[in-house]
């Protein structure tokens, strides 16, 4: 589906407009409400960027399309935003189709910016032309594997689909486990229905489940299941890819939703920068926006700079990702290189382990906080 282009318009002239193409989720079986979140950030983004003289006097314009959670649709779309002449690409939530949109991309030369997809290995082979604001899944899987630990929980089971990013996970998570003597028991999804799965929780004693799954299916009704049955009254139920952020979460479980921890990607307090954008898109959004949605407004916000520093040229693009610093409205971003990691890497990306307060479905409390220098 194509989308109309932010800034798009009888005023515009799209022969100076400066392109970006952007590659988010906005139909089933993508989880649209992530897509929506992300794609407000990047459009608060790049309407401040408009509102500050665009790209050295030039429009910033976004030339918009719908993955729906497809790898190829994802590539048919590098294709075609590459032949309209962005200078860039920008976006994508789901790990497997943002690997697929990187490999096109590099294969294309055209820099892409990803904004939220966190699987280590978003490239086969290390590029230049590929950057990345979220943190790597076996660095923000590690936090939570050891906020398990420090509570008390060593036998894990966890309920699965099958899909790269969810192996990638149970990998991270079983070999961080490993380490202090912990376990992972896997349960397929498609082996067992939400009742069985609670059998099968009973007889392998775990004290916790890991919702390795999508949602709102299987998700919910698993929750459900579990939050239901009085064998399982002690269970600790997590969800470490961040479905419970997202109002859908609570709207559909209510306060059988709360007391889920998760990961989000936020600072423990908000700086004049973020505070300013959290109203713009609390009014956008029509309620709070996630960390989804700051990942989007980053995005824009340093390749906006990175465009008025260095043109409009894809090639320079793919050497400035390590030289220019932007404050993000979670920190200043500046791109390196991770072992084991083939892009350029945000490596201040801060990490929180969150739940929905059981006391107030609709507050959130910080569990574990991680950012570069600190830990607590």
């Amino acid at each position: 589906m194509a989308v109309p282009s932010a800034g798009a318009g009888p005023d515009r002239d799209a022969v100076s407009a400066v392109r970006i193409g952007v590659l988010v989720p906005l139909t089933r079986p993508g989880w649209v409400e992530a897509g929506q979140h992300l794609l407000a950030g990047i459009e608060w983004g790049a309407d401040s960027v408009n509102g500050s003289g665009g790209i050295d006097g030039r429009p910033l314009e976004l030339v918009v399309r719908d993955t729906a959670a497809d790898p190829g649709r994802a590539e048919a779309a590098v294709d075609e935003l590459a032949g309209l002449g962005v200078a860039a690409l920008a976006g994508e939530y789901h790990s497997v189709v943002a690997r697929a949109a990187a490999a096109r991309a590099d294969a294309l030369g055209l820099p892409f910016l990803c904004s939220s997809a966190v699987l280590d290995a978003l490239t086969e082979r290390p590029t230049d032309r590929v950057a990345r604001l979220s943190p790597p899944q076996s660095h923000g899987w590690r936090v939570y594997a050891d906020f398990l630990l420090d509570a008390g929980h060593h036998h894990i089971a966890v309920a699965t689909q099958p899909s790269v990013y969810w192996a990638s996970g149970v990998r991270v998570l079983r070999d961080h486990l490993a380490t202090r003597g912990g376990t992972v028991v896997e349960l397929d999804v498609r082996e067992h229905s939400p009742t069985v799965l609670c059998d099968k929780l009973v007889e392998q004693r775990a004290t916790a489940l890991l919702l390795l799954v999508g949602s709102p299916v299987p998700a919910v009704p698993i929750v459900r299941a579990v939050r239901r049955d009085r064998r399982l009254a002690g269970i600790l139920v997590g969800a470490p890819a961040g479905q419970p952020e997202f109002a859908s979460w609570g709207t559909t479980l209510g306060d059988d939703g709360a007391g889920i921890p998760f990961l989000r990607y936020l600072p423990d307090e908000l700086g004049p920068l973020a505070m300013q954008v959290e109203a713009g898109l609390r009014e956008r959004l029509g309620g709070p926006p996630s960390f989804v949605a700051y990942e989007g407004h980053d995005t824009v916000a340093f390749l906006a700079a990175l465009l008025r520093e260095h043109g409009t040229d894809r090639a320079r693009i793919a050497e400035a990702w390590p030289v220019v610093t932007v404050e993000g409205t979670r920190g200043p971003i500046r791109f390196g290189r991770t072992p084991g990691s083939g892009v350029w890497q945000w490596t201040g990306a801060p990490i929180q382990v969150v739940d929905r307060d059981p006391e107030c479905p609709d507050r959130f409390r910080v569990l574990r906080s991680w950012r570069r220098g600190q830990d607590r």
